[in-house]
């Protein structure tokens, strides 16, 4: 059967009744029509606003900056390739000329761009959130079955939970520049600071509600592993963990948004590279295209938080034993 008689037959197989529409309209026109009077208010309001910069950008604006940052990153991109392919062509020509003659291979001084940037910044993110977990969830579970390990750690969780990454900053520069001294570093400084203040701020969440989770097992449940006479870890991996991954999941959902902002503002603050330092680097450029690439950035920012975030909600949905159960 050729294909397109094929589609047209299935698609007329499809029948759209009321509830099925009325579910299309709620799924898409509702949430496009919050975003067309979200775009119309902001492009109403950015013509009332006059900075030192020039006007507030508008969405045409800062659409107009989304092209320029991606014809910019083609161009580095054109720049590091036509590189290499230059220095190759030497070294051949060099080598047939000798083929004993020493060659030199170069690595290209890129200049990183906006998307360089988010590459950064996603690395360091995922790097101290994953190391927080690492750190939490085991925590967590110990807090939540044992009330001896409860009331030894709660006093420090409850005085480091609320500490700002800006009062964190300063600490963890100054340590790791103490302690992180060698004259072939495997990873930059900036990197190890930005990964050790993500982590310091977004463990917390995770530890938490993993506590509360594993802390409020059911009964029963107890109940069983006791007659089946589990050992401890069998009781963790097959009872425990089991009951305690919606809230886990929770925690580790709060716990990688402190972490994507956190890391913003710490790489804003120390100058270390990311896309914080992006922000900071073109509120000191000062040029009329600055406040545009900004909006760019702030937008990219609360997109990637958002994919993050599905991504875990994705996570959950695949891990948990209840596949009914509705995550949000």
């Amino acid at each position: 059967m050729n294909s397109a008689i094929a589609v047209k037959q299935k698609w007329q197989s499809l029948r759209f009744g009321k509830a099925e529409v009325q579910a299309l309209g709620k799924a898409v026109l509702i949430p496009l029509v919050g975003l067309l009077l979200f775009l119309g208010l902001w492009h109403l309001g950015a013509k009332q606003v006059d900075t030192s910069l020039g006007q507030f950008p508008g969405p045409a604006e800062v659409h107009e900056q989304w092209n320029n940052l991606l014809s910019e990153h083609r161009a580095e991109n054109e720049r590091e390739a036509a590189f290499y392919e230059r220095q190759q062509a030497r070294n051949e020509k060099k080598l047939a000329a000798d083929p004993n003659a020493e060659v030199r291979w170069r690595d290209f001084n890129r200049r990183p761009t906006f998307f360089d940037q988010i590459i950064t910044s996603l690395v360091t993110v995922m790097t101290g959130f994953l190391l927080a977990t690492a750190i939490a969830i085991p925590l967590g579970i110990c807090i939540g079955l044992s009330n001896t390990v409860y009331r030894a750690l709660n006093p420090i969780i409850q005085i480091f939970k609320p500490v700002s990454p800006l009062a964190w900053l300063p600490l963890v520069t100054m340590v790791v520049s103490a302690v992180y001294v060698t004259d072939d570093p495997m990873l930059a400084k900036s990197f190890i600071t930005s990964v050790v203040t993500v982590t310091l701020c977004c463990l917390w969440p995770t530890m938490i509600n993993t506590a509360v989770g594993v802390a409020s097992l059911n009964q029963d449940l107890q109940n069983v592993s006791r007659v089946l006479r589990l050992g401890w870890f069998t009781h963790v991996k097959t009872i425990v963990l089991p009951s305690a991954i919606p809230m886990m999941f929770t925690g580790l959902r709060l716990s990688l948004g402190i972490a994507w902002m956190v890391l913003i503002a710490a790489e804003m603050l120390a100058q270390n590279p990311g896309l914080g330092k992006f922000v900071w680097d073109e509120f000191q450029n000062g040029s009329s295209n600055s406040l545009g690439r900004i909006c760019v950035a702030v937008l990219m920012i609360g997109f990637i938080g958002f994919l993050l975030d599905r991504a875990l909600l994705l996570l959950q949905s695949w891990v948990n034993w209840d596949k009914t159960a509705v995550v949000r």
